[in-house]
Order: structure tokens, then sequence, then C-alpha cells
């Protein structure tokens, strides 16, 4: 008897998410991406928010890295994302953005959003990170829009 493999998932199923028109939603996103693939300390991640906010990018960076270290403690599962030269974003990367598009003017949905992503219920430690981020990006005048 010969098994056939079973057929791989069509890209779109694996990323079924368009990338953000705002520019301030993909430079999140790159970073999110680096520091998710390559540590805290990524030189490209670093040097992206140098270029994107100037002199001010350290605010926005320490920010992210602490957003980043609380995603990752707090998760009670694995947090998907894509490698950075790909043009569609996994589910998870989605609610990552919009929970920082969301964190000011809507923090219930983003509550909600980011306790479904981590898998617990306890999330206002992570939660004050993505605002504290989400804050940063827009006092910048880059707000993140999704």
């Amino acid at each position: 008897m010969t098994v056939t493999p079973a057929p791989a998932p069509a890209p779109a199923q694996m990323l079924p998410h368009t990338m953000p028109l705002c520019p301030n939603g993909r430079l999140a996103l790159f970073a999110i991406r680096r520091i998710g693939a390559h540590g805290l300390a990524d030189a490209h991640a670093a040097h992206a928010m140098l270029n994107g906010f100037g002199e001010g990018f350290r605010r926005p960076l320490i920010l992210m890295r602490a957003l980043m270290a609380d995603l990752a403690t707090s998760a009670n599962g694995h947090i998907s994302i894509a490698p950075c030269c790909c043009m569609r974003m996994t589910a998870a990367e989605s609610a990552v953005l919009t929970v920082l598009a969301r964190a000011e003017t809507a923090p219930e949905m983003a509550r909600l959003l980011l306790a479904d992503l981590l898998g617990v219920r306890r999330i206002d430690g992570v939660l004050a990170s993505a605002t504290a981020l989400a804050a940063a990006f827009a006092d910048a005048g880059r707000p993140i829009c999704v």
C-alpha cells in the first residue's frame, strides 16, 4: 500500500492577512519580525527604528524590545511570525498590530485580543507595554494604523 503525502496548505492559509498599508504599521511589523527571529539586540531592527524615527528612535526601540520580551514570557503557547521578506502576515502578527493600533482608542478590544493571543487572562503588564509603544509611535507623529 502506498501512502501519498498530505497536500501542503496554500500560502494564503499560512499567511492569511495582507501587510498593512500604513508605513508605520510596516515599520512595527518589521521590528516585531526581526526581534522575534533574531533577539532583542537585533541591529537591523535598531537601524530600521533609527531610520524611521531619527534622533528620537530610542524610546520606541526600547519599548518595542520590552513588548517583545513581555510577549515571549507571558505567552502560553507559540506566537508565529513570518520571515521579514514575506508580504503577508500571520494571524498572530495581525493580532499584535491590531492591539497596537487599538491600545489607546479601544483598550477593551485590545485587552480581549491580547488575552486570546497569549492564552492567559491576566495581561495587564503586556497591555501596558503595548499601550506605551503605541503612544511612543503616536508621540513621534507615526501612529500605527491597521
